[in-house]
């Protein structure tokens, strides 16, 4: 039902009324379980950070009133019982771990209302796929997929399963991201007519991945798909609207063997922990030395020879480290967009230009990477601005909206909305279907293509009958503006 609002009910009221009219609930939950008023049944598949150290960990320690956790799979069977002890010691419960063959077996056996696809991102679509086929919701990790061919098959099994595909976009539900979306919904600077949007990676964390698996396009469509997803799904939220056309550059200059010469190292070699020049470089990191990483992969990496602390500056890394593009989208903005993956500083600045005003806004986040630093995503305290400058007058300072906890305070709000019974009105319609997971990742794969190509890439081109995500009302362009300087 396109654009129906989520209600203050529960959420066995809501799926309940949504069954009524042939519809699905599209935040997470399984309509059979809450409707049927039980648990619902979750299966994890894809035990690496983000699921044990996440979706499996928050579940555990707030929602098992709400929800059971049935299953582990994974291609490492070494993190698959590293979950299943940690889960036992925190719950007392044994949950049964499945090897990444064992798929369909896990779903037979353990009859999961829900699964949660976790694994890298090239494998997404192979289990969001199947999970449906065999009658599961799904909820995964962002990006959706990776290239337009995934992206066109899942669009294709969701119409035809009717299951839902819940994609996880926590940075829609930070307050201060949100805070944008209010600002704009309301109107202050009219219709957007223009955005320049500049992501800063710092090296920590930019570096990060071009040591993981992320450093080669066949596993992660590269940072503007794997990173940039997030950016490009904000852009379409805030926006209300989806891109329909790419013009992109991007090159790979900084993890490279040259640099690596040039700061002073006799070469790339193949891993830290066996690097002849470890103390001379400051993008050295300890797996040994840090216990979650030595326990999800270090101890575990001769299950599958994934080495988690490979060079940066090795060579056969085929992803960018800088990139530009030109978005335009179907209400007629046109968007500049920057990421830069060796910048001093981690963070964003994004300006809408807009018929009545500009709105600025800056956020810098804190330092993190895998066992160090602070939560993934934070935001440092005080600085993050968001200043309304109207065509005429004074600015407008907003004191900026904040939460706790990671992803700026996104994670708490999107995991309640995920797995919570109560399920709170929201005006903003944050939650992400495959519609939203697929141009989210359109304009990174559409990226992608004018890079290779050096031509303009259009969208509809890509994937066929996605249909049209839930926006909220955003001010039109027949909407009567005031002369400037006449504003209230």
């Amino acid at each position: 039902m396109k654009n129906e609002k989520k209600t203050g009910m529960s959420r066995r009221e809501f799926t309940g009324i949504a069954a009524a009219f042939g519809a699905t609930a599209a935040f997470g939950a399984s309509p059979a379980a809450w409707s049927a008023g039980r648990k619902q049944r979750i299966a994890v598949v894809g035990t690496g950070s983000r699921g044990q150290g996440f979706y499996v960990r928050h579940i555990e320690e707030k929602y098992l009133k709400e929800v059971d956790i049935v299953g582990f799979c994974d291609l490492n069977i070494g993190r698959v019982k590293l979950a299943q002890r940690v889960s036992k010691e925190r719950t007392g419960r044994d949950i049964k771990g499945y090897k990444h063959t064992d798929f369909d077996k896990m779903i037979a056996e353990q009859k999961p209302d829900v699964v949660i696809v976790t694994t890298k991102d090239s494998e997404h679509s192979t289990y969001i796929i199947r999970a449906m086929e065999l009658g599961c919701d799904v909820i995964t990790e962002k990006p959706m997929t990776t290239d337009a061919d995934k992206c066109q098959k899942i669009i294709d099994t969701q119409k035809k399963s009717g299951k839902t595909c819940t994609v996880t976009f926590n940075y829609r539900y930070s307050p201060s991201r949100t805070q944008i979306k209010d600002i704009l919904m309301n109107g202050d600077i009219g219709d957007v007519q223009s955005v320049d949007f500049h992501w800063m990676l710092n090296t920590y964390h930019g570096a990060n991945y071009f040591r993981r698996w992320h450093a080669n396009k066949e596993n992660s469509g590269g940072l503007m798909v794997h990173k940039s997803t997030h950016h490009f799904d904000l852009m379409n939220f805030w926006l209300a609207a989806v891109p329909t056309s790419v013009y992109a550059k991007g090159k790979k200059e900084y993890y490279t063997p040259k640099m690596a010469k040039r700061m002073g190292l006799s070469g790339p070699h193949e891993r830290c922990m066996t690097c002849p020049e470890a103390k001379k470089c400051a993008f050295y990191i300890d797996l040994a030395a840090d216990k979650k990483l030595k326990e999800l992969y270090l101890d575990n990496e001769h299950h599958d020879g994934y080495i988690r602390d490979r060079c940066v500056f090795r060579p056969g890394i085929d992803i960018e480290d800088n990139m530009n593009c030109v978005v335009t989208y179907d209400n007629g903005v046109n968007m500049s967009y920057t990421l830069n993956a060796f910048n001093s500083w981690e963070g964003y600045t994004i300006v809408f230009n807009g018929t009545k005003g500009r709105l600025e806004h800056r956020t810098l986040e804190k330092l993190w990477i895998d066992g160090e630093g602070e939560e993934p995503g934070g935001i440092a305290k005080g600085d993050t601005t968001t200043i309304v400058y109207p065509l005429r007058g004074p600015a407008v300072h907003h004191d900026v909206w904040h939460g706790s906890g990671s992803h700026g305070g996104g994670d708490t709000v999107m995991l309640d909305e995920l797995f919570a019974e109560s399920v709170p009105e929201d005006k903003y319609q944050r939650a992400a279907d495959q519609r939203a997971g697929a141009y989210s990742i359109l304009t990174g794969v559409a990226a992608n293509e004018s890079m290779r190509t050096g031509k303009s890439i259009d969208v509809a081109d890509l994937v066929k009958r996605i249909g049209y995500p839930d926006y909220s009302e955003h001010p039109s362009s027949d909407t009567p503006i005031p002369m400037p300087g006449e504003e209230d």
